[in-house]
């Protein structure tokens, strides 16, 4: 009788040990093993290795599983429990989310300075999302193009955006056509669009190399790839858990150090794929970085009167 009541307790503390771990789902809004999911997913496998009997993520996938414009809203509804995503593909639920580009602060300083706590305040009362991570603020934006201008102006050019470029894009003269990523390479071969808004890093993995001539100096802006926890899963951790994630995503800021040498070589990969920069001087490029910042800014306060100007004065620009 003693042995049968000693492998009920054993049982039930061994069930109690399991009751602990969490599984959360996640997504990307990238596709797998691509740059921008390249990080996270790393981030993926550290909390696996290290949070056994703690934590657990089952990775479901990138855009082949969830469409990226629906991503912000899955995590929203608590479809999915947390997500590798940039603002710009749920503006419409969140359009302060817009303002990430141009907030160029490291993450560091931000955590110092109370510029993530109020954007976490912005996420958890907008998109009832936690704000877990910031990825890639010091990888920069370029517009590139398959027709070569002479003059900053877009005129008569059909540009591929998202919210990012839009504004840009617009104040230029430029046609505007929102696609996801996986869409571009095709608008590009069939001339549906002559160029298209993306980072310096990345278009190597979509094979954007093939259909590209030219790269728009300067660059502009900075990337801003969120991981975002849905705010009730976040709520229903317990405090380990919370902290164990917590670790993790200062963990996966620290990774924004690698970019420096990463930037250096896709510029000259670049180079070497035939893709050309386009300059038109240093004075040209101070009117286009001001126009940049000032369009986009104009853009998030319309939308988000009242929270887009404390944003800006937290951002310094």
């Amino acid at each position: 009788m003693n042995r049968i009541i000693v492998a009920a307790l054993l049982a039930l503390c061994g069930h109690a040990a399991n009751a602990q771990e969490v599984t959360l789902r996640a997504v990307s809004a990238f596709a797998e093993g691509t740059q921008f999911s390249k990080n996270f997913e790393r981030f993926l496998d550290k909390v696996n290795a290290d949070g056994k009997g703690l934590v657990k993520i089952n990775y479901i996938g990138g855009p082949r599983a969830m469409p990226p414009f629906e991503v912000g809203n899955a995590v929203r509804t608590r479809v999915v429990d947390m997500a590798n995503v940039t603002g710009a593909f749920f503006t419409n639920l969140m359009p302060e989310a817009d303002a990430g580009k141009l907030i160029g602060k490291p993450m560091s300083a931000q955590r110092q300075d109370g510029t993530w706590a109020y954007v976490n305040q912005l996420h958890n009362q907008k998109l009832n999302a936690y704000y877990l991570a910031r990825q890639f603020h010091n990888v920069p934006f370029h517009i590139y193009l398959n027709k070569k201008i002479d003059k900053l102006d877009f005129t008569g050019l059909k540009i591929r955006v998202t919210p990012v470029y839009k504004d840009i894009v617009e104040a230029l003269g430029g046609t505007a056509i929102t696609t996801a990523p996986g869409e571009v390479y095709t608008a590009l071969e069939r001339g549906v669009v002559d160029g298209y808004g993306w980072p310096i890093t990345g278009i190597f993995d979509l094979g954007w190399e093939k259909v590209t001539k030219y790269r728009l100096e300067p660059p502009f802006y900075g990337v801003e790839v969120g991981v975002l926890v849905n705010l009730d899963a976040w709520k229903g951790l317990s405090e380990a858990q919370r902290k164990f994630l917590s670790d993790a995503a200062l963990w996966l800021e620290g990774l924004d150090a690698e970019n420096t040498d990463l930037i250096k070589a896709e510029r000259e990969r670049q180079a070497k794929a035939g893709i050309q920069p386009i300059a038109f001087g240093p004075a040209e490029s101070k009117k286009f970085l001001d126009l940049a910042y000032e369009v986009a800014w104009q853009a998030v306060i319309k939308r988000a009167p009242d929270s887009a100007p404390k944003l800006r004065q937290l951002a310094g620009n």
